[in-house]
């Protein structure tokens, strides 16, 4: 089974970063609450420069619904963009806010 087939067929994970106004509004809750009901497991944190770093990983239906949900993010935030990165799936199952 190729890369491609495997990603295809089991839990995919991508670590999103996310620029705008996504700090000091709730954001990390938000992912976090967001997560939870998508079933994906990972991390997400505040880095120094600003922006809000998501590694989330799953289903990729629902790894994909959690990317749709960062583009937005809560009220109180301005997404400018996201940037997106694939990586290898680590097994994680559940979800925590760090940093």
């Amino acid at each position: 089974m190729t890369a491609g087939e495997a990603e295809a067929t089991g839990p995919v994970r991508r670590i999103v970063r996310v620029r705008g106004r996504v700090q000091g509004v709730g954001f990390r809750m938000d992912a976090a609450a967001a997560a939870s009901r998508l079933g994906v497991g990972g991390t997400v944190r505040n880095l120094l420069d600003g922006t809000v770093e998501v590694d989330v990983e799953g289903a990729r239906e629902a790894v994909e619904s959690m990317i749709e949900h960062l583009r937005q993010g809560p009220a109180g935030a301005r997404v400018e963009g996201i940037d997106v990165r694939r990586e290898t799936p680590r097994g994680a199952d559940s979800f925590r806010v760090t940093g």
